[in-house]
């Protein structure tokens, strides 16, 4: 069985051994749990390209505010899915590998391993380096991946999927003029300096 009957898993490698048990690759037709994977460690059971779905969906959430919206990020799944395929497409044309395991690499390079938390003592603040847990890495991997998307397609010529295909390719290179991979150096550096 391939994922959308387009795009085999099989051969998908998780280089990364602290996100090989948080990247679930299960093969399946349609990629939509309904909800149904909420308990504990829940997100360890759906879909990597499913996560990547339900996150198109609301793409102008910044923290707690919700910074933008548009008419092609309406929450409907069918049109993120139509966004998904599609970037899945170019990606697959212009490297002309599987576009699962380019996305698995992406999330891989710009996945941060320590970041910033503020422990208080005394009454003072102070900023103290953390490591990132294994699934957390990957759900902000996965939020950056789609910003920085979201950001070169709003008000632009490249529509999200374009702009998704192509964060995702820089991404799955390492190369800094990825947003994601940005993100995570910013955090990195943060963490360096706070330790």
């Amino acid at each position: 069985m391939k994922i959308f009957d387009l795009y085999e898993t099989k051969e998908v490698e998780v280089t990364d051994l602290g996100l090989k048990r948080v990247i679930n690759l299960d093969e399946k037709l349609v990629l939509k749990s309904h909800g149904r994977t909420t308990e504990k460690f829940g997100r360890t059971k759906m879909n990597i390209v499913e996560r990547l779905i339900n996150l198109i969906g609301g793409p102008g959430h910044r923290g707690k505010k919700q910074k933008l919206q548009t008419s092609w990020a309406s929450g409907k799944y069918t049109k993120n899915v139509k966004t998904v395929l599609r970037a899945f497409k170019i990606i697959q044309d212009k490297t002309g590998q599987n576009p699962i395991q380019v996305l698995v690499k992406a999330i891989e390079y710009s996945a941060p391993k320590d970041e910033v938390t503020v422990i208080e003592y005394g009454g003072a603040r102070y900023p103290q380096a953390v490591d990132v847990s294994p699934l957390r890495r990957v759900s902000i991997s996965l939020r950056n991946i789609v910003h920085g998307s979201y950001d070169k397609a709003f008000g632009k010529k490249a529509d999200m999927a374009e702009a998704l295909a192509n964060e995702i390719t820089l991404a799955s290179q390492g190369s800094t003029d990825s947003f994601s991979c940005q993100k995570r150096n910013e955090s990195e550096k943060q963490a360096d300096s706070a330790r």
